[in-house]
């Protein structure tokens, strides 16, 4: 029984050593490429427990996640020939191990290979466009292009390029200052081209107001030269008819008008010879001459300053006619105006001023 316990034992470390060496573990994360003599014979690429030939075959893995890959900083020359500094990275996943494995062996090389397939895309790609639409909302649009060439490219060895970002987009150093002196002018004759249409704006504006307010006034004042035309023409009639009924009257009426306004005032003072037509209704009660009653509707007495001028003056708006027996108010009315002219009718001191003596009222 003794000479058995080390053949037992031989057993159980082959049989350990077998199953040590014949079995393997697929992560989640990975997937895996059995080789027999270096020949791929089969994939391994879900996660579990396999089986394999110890001593002959044996297992490559892959990382079966998303990878990324990042460049340097490429200097593009967009279609306006303005260069730009571009900074981008891309995610890139194994998609067949095979031909992978077969194309660039590990990730190390895939990496290379998938840095300058990707730096060829974003010349290609952002050359054939202005400098204006990598600055843009645009770029999306430019990376999913890019995304696409780099991803047609990638699949000869077997790997599939999920996304491509630009991460930064800038003009270089050099290039900078002239840039924001060229955009400063841009923005400058833009902002004297708006100004300009504002100015030109607001003189249309003032022209129409102007032009508006004319017309109103115009128009105000038409309207207003006709109400004061018919008001004149309806006062003449006024006038005319009192006139023609009682003309005498009319013209006594009309001289003691001229007496209280020629009066009036501080200057008072009127050099004529005593018997003017002026002191006509104050010497006697005969008809004033004609001259006064002659005196056009509207006119104004004027001051005296020769010997014989004739002087009237017209009936005060709103009045029209005047009844004939009105003699005591008449009478009272030539007393206030003897009473206003005594003083003022005093010669006073000056060469060539005469004495205006005022004869007794009958």
């Amino acid at each position: 029984m003794a000479r058995w316990i080390p053949i037992l034992g031989a057993g159980v470390a082959l049989a350990a050593f077998l199953i040590y060496t014949g079995t393997f573990k697929v992560d989640e994360r990975k997937q895996g490429l059995v080789l027999q003599f270096g020949q791929v014979v089969r994939i391994a690429d879900d996660p579990g427990l396999y089986f394999k030939v110890p001593l002959i075959q044996e297992v490559a893995f892959y990382e079966d996640r998303i990878l990324p890959v990042e460049t340097s900083e490429l200097e593009v020359t967009p279609a306006d020939e303005r260069r730009l500094v571009v900074d981008a990275f891309a995610r890139w996943r194994i998609a067949d191990v095979v031909r992978f494995r077969q194309s660039v062996g590990d990730e190390r090389q895939a990496r290379l290979r998938l840095s300058q397939i990707l730096n060829d895309s974003l010349r290609q790609v952002l050359g054939s466009v202005p400098q204006a639409d990598v600055l843009s909302p645009e770029r999306q649009t430019l990376m999913t292009r890019i995304r696409d060439v780099a991803r047609s490219q990638a699949g000869a060895f077997g790997v599939e390029v999920i996304d491509v970002r630009i991460r930064r987009a800038d003009l270089p150093a050099q290039n900078l200052q002239a840039t924001f002196d060229r955009m400063q002018a841009e923005r400058a004759r833009e902002a004297a081209d708006e100004r300009a249409r504002g100015r030109e704006r607001a003189q249309e504006v003032r022209a129409t107001a102007d032009r508006e307010a004319t017309e109103l006034v115009s128009d105000a004042q038409r309207r207003a030269e006709v109400i004061r035309g018919e008001a004149d023409a309806e006062r003449n009639r006024v006038f005319a008819e009192a006139f023609q009924r009682d003309p005498e009257f009319f013209a006594f009426y009309r001289s003691l008008t001229a007496y209280e306004r020629a009066l009036r005032g501080t200057n008072s003072t009127m050099v004529m010879a005593p018997n003017s037509e002026f002191f006509n209704y104050l010497r006697s009660d005969q008809r004033a001459p004609s001259a006064l009653a002659a005196t056009p509707v509207g006119g104004t007495a004027p001051s005296v300053s020769s010997a014989a001028a004739p002087v009237a003056s017209p009936i005060p708006a709103g009045e029209t006619e005047t009844d004939g027996g009105a003699d005591s108010a008449v009478e009272e009315a030539i007393e206030e105006l003897l009473e206003r002219a005594e003083p003022v009718l005093t010669p006073e001191e000056g060469a060539g001023e005469v004495e205006a003596e005022t004869p007794p009222v009958e």
